[in-house]
């Protein structure tokens, strides 16, 4: 199946330039409406594109979807900045799926968003900023992030210290440490990895959690997919660490500054949001537990019995359900289903 990809800018409420790519077949139109796919930190867009025979975004393509990816502020092809998941959710998201309608003409969208990209994307919905997002398939994390013990100890003493050397943590420093502070880290990297020889693999390690590795099981990648992944991370902020601390000393999302149209505490009042969401966990992730997912999808339940459901999958980690090399097989038939239920 041959593609066609679309690059599409739109401009977040605080005026910060991104864009959207929207991938359709060159042979037959969508049957289905549109479907946005929201990245985690440091990455992009492409993330849900590596070199697998059959990606996410094909699957998604072939089943007659409108696939639009968003390049949200935490992307790598955005010029670097100190972004907060407050700032995601109320100024990129709603704004990229208000695009997305303005440009397709439907009523409706349906979004499958990943990590800081879930857990922002979550906040907007649960704010009632996203009235038009009727369903919602989340995968690792969305309102009730939790981590190992270690993992929250590291977040408690690693990052008020890292915070004091840099303002970013970046996983290129892996394989091309420049200056002082990023050889210092990436020496420590060095010291406590030996999981692979893929400097940007091990950093990532690193930066987003414990585990050798966090973001995926080796087993899952190729050896194609694992070189690739060199390119694909890039800097993330200290201010986001922060929050994140902030969050997984509370339990659950807060915010980090104050923003119209979002509260101090997301959790503390029912969802002003009428969306179907669909938790999605590897049973097996070193980033988050896959309990972080059940937390969210009781408290759902708590609030709309029967709206949402949870799927944990075995033998799959955190970034590989949609990297694997049998996700084609193992996961994203799950992920369909959770997106086309009724």
């Amino acid at each position: 199946m041959t593609l066609h990809e679309e690059s599409i800018p739109f401009t977040a409420g605080d005026g910060l330039a991104l864009n959207l790519k929207r991938v359709r077949s060159r042979s037959r139109p969508p049957s289905r409406g549109p479907v946005l796919l929201v990245h985690g930190a440091g990455v992009r867009a492409d993330i849900f594109r590596p070199p697998l025979p059959v990606t996410f975004v094909d699957a998604l393509v072939a089943a007659g979807h409108d696939v639009w990816l968003e390049n949200w502020r935490a992307s790598i092809e955005v010029p670097r900045n100190e972004w907060t998941l407050d700032q995601a959710a109320r100024h990129d998201h709603p704004a990229a799926v208000q695009k997305v309608l303005d440009i397709t003409g439907a009523r409706s969208i349906k979004a499958v968003i990943h990590c800081q990209g879930s857990t922002s994307f979550t906040m907007s919905a649960v704010a009632g900023l996203l009235p038009q997002v009727d369903t919602i398939v989340s995968n690792a994390v969305s309102l009730h992030p939790i981590v190992k013990t270690i993992s929250h100890l590291k977040s408690r003493l690693a990052v008020p210290l890292v915070g004091l050397m840099t303002p970013y943590l970046d996983p290129q420093w892996g394989e091309h440490p420049t200056g002082p502070v990023p050889r210092l880290l990436n020496a420590l990297v060095q010291l406590t990895h030996h999981e692979c020889d893929n400097g940007v693999c091990k950093f990532s390690s690193f930066t987003y959690g414990t585990g050798f590795p966090v973001l995926w099981r080796h087993e899952n990648l190729d050896a194609a997919t694992h070189d690739w992944i060199r390119r694909e991370f890039g800097p993330v902020p200290l201010s986001f660490f922060r929050q994140m601390a902030r969050c997984l000393d509370a339990g659950h999302l807060v915010a980090a500054q104050t923003l119209p149209g979002l509260p101090a505490d997301f959790a503390v009042a029912a969802p002003r949001t009428t969306a179907r969401f669909a938790f999605v966990a590897g049973a097996l992730n070193n980033c988050f537990h896959w309990r972080s997912q059940q937390a969210s999808f009781d408290w759902f339940e708590g609030h709309r019995p029967g709206r949402q459901s949870l799927h944990v999958i075995e033998g799959y980690g955190h970034l590989d359900i949609f990297l694997g090399q049998q996700a084609a097989r193992d996961t994203y038939p799950v992920l369909l289903a959770a997106l086309e239920k009724n």
